[in-house]
């Protein structure tokens, strides 16, 4: 393979796509697409969930007002949910022109979106501010998971089966599983 040279204002970084759900000062929930999300260790046997914010949104100021948050997994069937929260936002006024459901979470006192397979709740750590982003390290307090499914460990997430949503610029599914690791270098 040849490769070239680019300027660098490209920044495909290929992110799985969550909504963030957060308390409003009212009590009401609110809802926000964030894709840059990963996850770090911690001392121990530890992770912290990752999640950056950019500029001034009410998801973001939520979160620095209450140290809590949902990250709920976007897949396929939920993706017109994710893209409306993403075009409507809160200064406009309530994000209730489509239906959804929402319940709260098992541990953290957040929102949470009964539609999403896998949910993250957690507690901000810690935070960096870098220009107008912040990125939060949390802990992850509770991790609610689709019941059909039933990883025997960490490493045994089929996620062909959650079928997320990726996103580079543009959203995208996965294809096909395509195997495990070691299984490309059997002799």
């Amino acid at each position: 393979m040849k490769r070239k040279s680019v300027n660098p204002v490209y920044s495909m970084c290929v992110q799985p796509a969550f909504i963030i759900g957060t308390n409003n000062e009212d009590g009401s929930h609110n809802f926000a697409p964030i894709t840059w999300v990963s996850v770090t260790h911690e001392e121990g046997d530890g992770y912290l969930l990752v999640i950056s914010m950019f500029g001034t949104k009410r998801t973001k100021q939520n979160v620095i007002r209450t140290g809590v948050f949902s990250a709920n997994l976007v897949n396929t069937k939920i993706l017109p949910l994710m893209d409306y929260f993403g075009t409507k936002h809160a200064k406009d006024g309530n994000k209730n022109d489509i239906p959804y459901s929402v319940s709260r979470g098992k541990v953290v006192d957040v929102p949470t979106l009964d539609e999403s397979p896998w949910v993250y709740e957690c507690e901000v750590a810690r935070s960096v501010e870098t220009g107008d982003s912040t990125t939060f390290f949390c802990h992850i307090k509770n991790i609610q998971i689709d019941e059909r499914l039933s990883p025997h460990d960490i490493f045994d997430i089929d996620l062909t089966a959650l079928d997320p949503v990726i996103y580079s610029g543009k959203y995208h599914s996965l294809g096909k599983m395509l195997g495990e690791i070691g299984d490309f270098c059997k002799d």
